[in-house]
C-alpha cells in the first residue's frame, strides 16, 4: 500500500504532504467519459469491475494524485437492499419507490445480506489490488446513513429535504429505524470492502448540512461514529475518514467526537477553526474550495495559505468537495502539483 499516504493519516512522518482528489475517476476526464459511453450508462460503469477499475486508475495516471478513491456510488447500498435505481438524464438518481411506510422498509433486504450482494464493488476492488503501484493508496467509501436516507425517503435528490425534515420532527422514531437499518448494512459493506483490498475508508455525509446543528449528533454523526468504532475495533489498521459537509457550526462548539483517523474539512469551513478545534486529535484533510480550479492563480494562493496554516503537520491536501465536470485537466494537475511543491518546501 502507499506507506506515505496511510502513514499521513496516522500522524506518522512522511517525506511530504499526499494529495489527492474528492471525486472518484472524474468526470473532468474526457478519458472517463469514453469509459462511460463504452459501459452505456453510470449504473451499468459502476456494475461492471474491469471498467470501474479502469476508471478509477485514470487519475492517478492523469493528473499524479498519491491514493486513488474507488469508483462507485453510494447509492448503489439502497439499490442492493431492494429499491430500484435509476439514473436520468437531467434529473441525477431517481428510485421508483421511496420509503413512506413501516411496510417500505420492512420489504427491504438488510445487515449482512444486502452487503453481500455488493459484489461487483468487491471485484472492483480485487483487480484494483493486482494493478495499482504499491506506492498508491486505495480509498474505499459509503455514503453516511443520513446521505443515504435522504434519497430513500425523498426518492431523488432535493434542495429542501422536507420529506426528511418532516419526518425528523414529526415521526423520529420512524427515521431513526431507516437510520438504524442503512446503518447496519453499511457496517458489513465497509468490512467487506477491507477484506477485498482497500487500505483507508472515508464516510461521507455529503447532506450533513441540511439538520439544523442542534439535531446533528442525533440524525447522523452518532451512526457515523458507530460505524467508525466498528470498523476500528476489527481493523485498527485501517485509517478512517470522516467527511461531513457544512457542520463549521457543529466543529465551532466542540461537538466532534469518535474513535476515526482523519477529519474531511469541507470548503464552507475555515482551515484555521478547524486546527484549532480538531488539530490535535484528528489528522485535517482538505480544504481547497473546487471552483479555485478554474484559475490556476486562485489555486496556488489557496494552496499556500492552507499550508501556512497547517505547517504539513497533521494534514492531507485535498479538495473541500468534488472536483466539477468541467474544471480543465492542466489545473487539476496544476493542483496536485502545487500541493507537493508547498509541502517539500515545509
Amino acid at each position: 500500500m502507499s506507506k506515505i499516504f496511510v502513514d499521513a493519516c496516522f500522524r506518522k512522518e512522511t517525506p511530504y504532504t499526499p494529495v489527492w482528489m474528492m471525486r472518484q475517476a472524474g468526470r473532468y476526464l474526457p478519458e472517463y467519459m469514453e469509459v462511460r459511453a463504452k459501459a452505456g450508462n453510470f449504473l451499468n460503469l459502476c456494475h461492471n469491475p474491469e471498467l470501474a477499475a479502469e476508471v478509477t486508475i485514470q487519475p492517478l495516471d492523469i493528473v499524479g494524485v498519491d491514493a486513488a478513491i474507488l469508483f462507485s456510488d453510494i447509492l448503489v447500498v439502497p439499490n442492493e437492499m431492494g429499491m430500484k435505481l435509476d439514473f436520468l438524464k437531467g434529473e441525477g438518481p431517481v428510485f421508483d419507490k421511496p420509503i413512506k411506510t413501516e411496510e417500505d422498509l420492512d420489504a427491504l433486504i438488510g445487515g449482512e445480506e444486502a452487503a453481500n450482494k455488493l459484489t461487483y464493488v468487491y471485484e472492483t476492488i480485487k483487480i484494483l489490488k493486482q494493478r495499482l503501484p504499491q506506492d498508491k493508496a486505495l480509498i474505499g467509501f459509503t455514503g453516511a446513513p443520513w446521505t443515504l436516507a435522504t434519497y430513500m425517503i425523498e426518492g431523488q435528490g432535493t434542495k429542501t429535504y422536507n420529506l426528511c425534515k418532516k419526518m425528523m420532527y414529526s415521526n423520529p422514531e420512524f427515521l431513526h429505524k431507516i437510520l438504524r437499518r442503512v446503518t447496519d448494512v453499511v457496517k458489513f459493506y465497509m468490512e467487506k470492502q477491507i477484506g477485498a483490498g482497500v487500505d483507508v475508508v472515508q464516510i461521507f455525509d455529503s447532506w450533513a448540512a441540511a439538520i439544523e446543528p442542534s439535531k446533528y449528533d442525533e440524525f447522523s454523526w452518532k451512526y457515523m461514529v458507530e460505524i467508525a468504532e466498528y470498523l476500528k475495533e476489527k481493523y485498527p489498521h485501517i485509517p478512517i475518514i470522516m467527511f461531513p459537509k457544512g457542520i463549521a457550526s457543529f466543529i465551532e462548539r466542540g461537538l466532534v467526537y469518535g474513535n476515526f483517523d482523519v477529519f474531511g474539512v469541507d470548503w464552507g469551513t475555515p482551515m484555521a477553526l478547524a486546527k484549532e478545534k480538531l488539530g490535535e486529535k484528528y489528522v485535517l484533510q482538505g480544504n481547497m474550495e473546487p471552483c479555485r480550479l478554474y484559475s490556476k492563480e486562485a489555486t496556488t494562493m489557496c494552496v499556500e495559505a492552507i499550508q501556512n496554516i497547517m505547517g504539513g503537520s497533521g494534514h492531507i491536501f485535498n479538495l473541500g468537495h468534488g472536483i466539477l465536470p468541467d474544471v480543465p485537466v492542466e489545473n487539476a494537475i496544476h493542483f496536485v502539483k502545487e500541493c507537493q511543491r508547498v509541502s517539500k518546501k515545509a
